[in-house]
């Protein structure tokens, strides 16, 4: 990954913390930092200083929220998660462009939940969401989207609605998927890829080339 892109928020979810360069660069960088409420305790003790910290308010102790009640911002309905609640808190101030961090590890129900809110987040919020791991980062795309890429790369599709899928620059063509399973591990054969659906797809890519 050459530059990283712009970002007008970052969300930090209380999964596993973030060690690989680019999410640690993503997070230093934050122009405003969003803590779901488990996770403001990680970023402080990790050095960072929230913004703003949202969520349900359960993982919180009564101290906690005494000390830094001035950035705490708490929603007891529970038809959304605490990212959901952090997404809207952001949405409300005018962030479009969102980075998730600590969205994965632990409970892999989570992990799963957490990927598949980012076409939510399209298509209900309008936002341009993408999730960062220490492998690679998740983002959304539909109709034709002309992709950089590098020799190497590691890309997985996850069809979420999409009922026609083509696309250029692959080791192995894709094709209109069924399952979940059946896009993943493909590769970059060069340094862009053109994919052409009428749905949404989840792609996944590596920061790094595969080790041949």
């Amino acid at each position: 990954m050459n530059t990283l892109p712009h970002f007008d928020a970052v969300i930090l979810a209380d999964g596993e913390f973030p060690t690989a360069d680019i999410p640690l660069q993503i997070l230093r960088e934050a122009k405003f930092l969003c803590c779901c409420d488990g996770a403001a305790a990680k970023a402080f003790a990790q050095g960072f200083m929230p913004d703003a910290i949202v969520g349900d308010g359960d993982s919180l102790t009564p101290e906690f929220k005494t000390r830094h009640a001035a950035i705490i911002h708490l929603e007891s309905e529970q038809a959304d998660n605490d990212l959901t609640k952090a997404t809207r808190f952001c949405l409300e101030k005018g962030f479009r462009r969102i980075a998730y961090l600590g969205t994965t590890g632990k409970r892999e129900d989570h992990t799963i939940g957490n990927i598949f809110l980012l076409p939510r987040y399209v298509r209900d919020f309008g936002i341009i969401p993408e999730i960062y791991t220490d492998h690679g980062w998740f983002s959304v795309v539909n109709g034709t989207t002309e992709l950089n890429t590098f020799p190497g790369q590691q890309v997985s599709l996850f069809n979420v609605t999409a009922r026609k899928i083509e696309g250029e620059g692959f080791v192995w063509q894709p094709y209109t998927y069924k399952e979940l399973w059946q896009g993943t591990l493909n590769e970059a054969k060069g340094d862009r890829i053109l994919l052409k659906t009428d749905g949404i797809l989840v792609i996944f890519r590596t920061y790094l080339a595969k080790k041949t």
